[in-house]
């Protein structure tokens, strides 16, 4: 049995047994309610102790490695580009999702009781109107890059990481790759480290649904079907409306030849949610196009590694759904939090099924979010990651004929 199948149904459990105990004043409720918290807390702090070295190392390895493989202008190109679609990206799914969850029933009282016994656990504590927007750019740059990973504020921490990669862009090449060895293979470590967490996830999931059930009740699952359903869809139509016009007009293919180019590496990375399995469809696919080895053999591969289309769409989608679920109002301030989050969180994205959800940590932190939201995502996202890994590839196949130099076509 996979471990997707193994954490739906681990959440499904949870949820039958908290709808049951929510109409029960028992003792015995309360204390299977008391006893499962604390297990949930657990799962979502492993999950929370590796995201700091993660993204970071993930990061400064993305960043500093941009310019080892020579490719000068076009990497600048790639970059421009990628963080340009990242954001487009975020902030229309944050606009499509907003009303639609706004529309959604949940009972007041039962979300304020869910919030309640998990604030302490709040990621970041901020002032509810959200700070200005000065004071949101000058918080960016930390006077302590450490005690702002101490403090949560994972926004300034990730902005620390990638001018540290950009600065390694620009030290002699023996030294940058000893460095960049070192995060590589730190990063490698974190990624073995959260695939050893991960494997505790129906425990985890199951121990995260009983309270959320139990305090939510039949509203909750409905929520949690309405998430799935948008996220899959505004994950379609980002692909559709955004990248393949993109990779069509400023491409060297046609239609018909852009559409074929996509579809061997699509099928596969959908079948098997990991976009580097992808990988050998892609190159074989980019060479028959008739793409330079330059695009084939270094775009790709770098463009696969650092550019998580599907994240821009998942994360956001996900930080809106956990605001309506634990009652949470956004402020513009917040909001533009959430999507450079995203844009630069998405650079940093693991190479594993359920990568994207991970590594939200500094996400939910840039919405004042509790952590504990993790677990709920990450319990329901087999169908959206099937979805998000097929955006991935996509999106680094259109980079790859967008970068590539123009040809007559046919």
């Amino acid at each position: 049995m996979t471990l997707a199948i193994r954490v739906l149904l681990g959440l499904a459990a949870g949820f039958l047994l908290g709808l049951v105990l929510s109409g029960s004043s028992s003792p015995a409720a309360s204390m299977t309610i008391a006893i499962l918290a604390p297990v949930g807390t657990i799962f979502v702090n492993l999950i929370r102790m590796t995201v700091i070295p993660l993204v970071m190392s993930m990061l400064i390895a993305s960043v500093g490695g941009m310019t080892v493989s020579g490719l000068g202008r076009t990497g600048v190109r790639a970059l421009l580009i990628s963080v340009g679609l990242l954001i487009t990206t975020a902030i229309g799914s944050a606009v499509v999702a907003t009303p639609v969850f706004a529309r959604i029933s949940i009972d007041q009282a039962a979300a304020l009781a869910l919030r309640g016994p998990i604030e302490g656990s709040q990621v970041a504590s901020a002032p509810s109107g959200g700070p200005a927007l000065a004071q949101w750019f000058v918080d960016l740059v930390p006077q302590n890059v450490v005690k702002a990973a101490a403090d949560g504020a994972m926004l300034p921490v990730i902005v620390f990481a990638v001018m540290l990669g950009l600065a390694l862009t620009h030290v002699t090449a023996a030294r940058r790759e000893a460095v960049l060895r070192v995060a590589d293979g730190f990063a490698e470590a974190m990624q073995r480290l959260v695939g050893w967490i991960l494997e505790l996830a129906p425990i985890g999931v199951f121990a995260l649904a009983v309270p959320l059930a139990s305090r939510l009740g039949l509203s909750a699952a409905a929520a949690v079907v309405a998430y799935v359903v948008l996220v899959v869809a505004l994950t379609v139509v980002a692909v559709a409306v955004v990248l393949y016009p993109i990779g069509i007009l400023a491409g060297p293919m046609s239609t018909t030849q852009f559409v074929a180019y996509c579809a061997p590496a699509q099928a596969i990375a959908f079948a098997s949610r990991s976009s580097l399995a992808a990988l050998p469809a892609m190159v074989e696919s980019a060479e028959r196009a008739g793409l330079p080895p330059a695009s084939s053999r270094v775009v790709l591969p770098l463009t696969l590694s650092v550019f998580h289309f599907g994240a821009a769409v998942g994360q956001t989608v996900g930080v809106v759904f956990l605001a309506r679920l634990f009652d949470v109002t956004l402020t513009p301030p917040q909001l533009a939090s959430v999507v450079l989050a995203v844009a630069l969180v998405s650079f940093a994205v693991p190479g594993i099924p359920g990568g994207s959800v991970v590594v939200m940590l500094p996400v939910l932190a840039a919405a004042h979010l509790p952590v504990e939201g993790l677990g709920i995502l990450l319990a329901v996202d087999t169908i959206p990651d099937m979805f998000r890994t097929t955006a991935n590839v996509t999106g680094a196949l259109t980079l790859a004929a967008v970068l590539s130099p123009p040809r007559s076509r046919p």
